[in-house]
């Protein structure tokens, strides 16, 4: 493989990224960056599991005190939370419905609710990513999807990954499903290995999403043979060594290394943020712009939450930073 001139600005992303996600965490008053494209739009954290979506996932629909940790639980309200990837949606569905369970939830109900939230110009799915429907024999987008949702309940779904021996074997039973190709088959897997009912290394398997394709063409020049996904562990094995070779600090997530995923995540951002910072390098996408702008908010809300099976110490937070380097020309 050949690194680009794209490669170095891949880590120096990275760390500053996570220097911002630091300070903001620290509850730093000041600007969180002095890197103009950061400080203009909207980026995602280094880590997948710190961003909002993902934080919300984890500590109210999957580890909630009052949630049940029974594995089709957890199943249920992983799938449908993830499958609208919007917390306003879900939020609006308890708020109506109350708290959501497989046992007792009325899945007509829950299509009426969310059929009258959009005649009344509600978006009820996140931007994030492109959800095709599935084909149920329903009009309407989310009812099929929550046709799906009862269909792989119904087949036993839940127990299957529950068995399954790898994190590669929880994507495979999740691509199987009708409208649930290789991505979001991945981003699923994930999500479900945040909570107890699966426990694998997230540096066992990754899939590239094409944002990750996109990302990769920019960084390297040349494969020399490797598939993306290669080069994505390439990424996770070498982050120290890389970082120590640009004199970039980079203390991780509490001390936890990136894994695939946030690699793979990393590549998205990347492609993204060349699309400003080095305009002429097309990529394979050739998109030349940035559509959500940085907005950020009045204060942190609350200390973050990963998976305690992580060991994690989110209270030991880094102090409020003094000056704040300037990573990019």
């Amino acid at each position: 493989m050949t690194p680009s001139s794209i490669y170095d600005v891949y880590w120096a992303f990275t760390a500053e990224r996570q220097a911002m996600y630091n300070r903001r965490i620290a509850n730093s008053t000041g600007a969180l960056t002095d890197d103009p494209i950061l400080r203009a739009y909207r980026f995602t954290n280094a880590y997948r599991a710190a961003d909002r979506v993902s934080q919300y996932l984890i500590k109210n629909v999957q580890y909630g005190a009052e949630r049940s940790s029974a594995p089709q639980e957890i199943f249920f309200r992983t799938l449908l939370f993830k499958i609208f990837n919007k917390i306003e949606t879900w939020e609006l569905i308890e708020a109506q419905l109350g708290p959501l369970s497989w046992q007792s939830v009325d899945l007509e109900a829950v299509d009426s609710l969310l059929t009258w939230a959009m005649e009344r110009g509600s978006r009820i799915y996140s931007p994030a990513y492109i959800m095709p429907a599935p084909r149920f024999g329903a009009l309407r987008k989310h009812s099929n999807h929550l046709r799906l949702i009862a269909a792989m309940m119904e087949e036993s779904l839940p127990a299957r990954i529950e068995r399954a021996g790898s994190l590669q074997a929880v994507f495979e039973l999740l691509r199987a499903q009708p409208g649930v190709g290789n991505f979001l088959a991945f981003q699923y897997a994930i999500d479900l290995n945040y909570s107890t009912m699966i426990d694998f290394d997230e540096a066992d398997f990754v899939v590239a999403g094409p944002g990750a394709l996109d990302g990769i063409s920019k960084c390297f020049a040349e494969l020399g043979g490797c598939t993306p996904e290669q080069i994505i562990h390439h990424m996770a094995d070498v982050q120290e060594q890389e970082f120590e070779r640009l004199g970039l600090s980079f203390g991780g997530l509490f001390g936890r290394r990136l894994h695939p995923i946030d690699c793979q995540n990393l590549f998205c951002e990347i492609s993204k943020y060349t699309r400003i910072s080095h305009p002429h390098i097309t990529g394979l996408s050739g998109r030349t712009r940035i559509k959500q702008m940085y907005r950020r908010a009045s204060r942190m809300e609350e200390v973050p939450f990963f998976p305690p099976k992580w060991g994690l110490s989110p209270n030991a937070v880094v102090s409020k930073s003094g000056q704040i380097p300037m990573l990019f020309d």
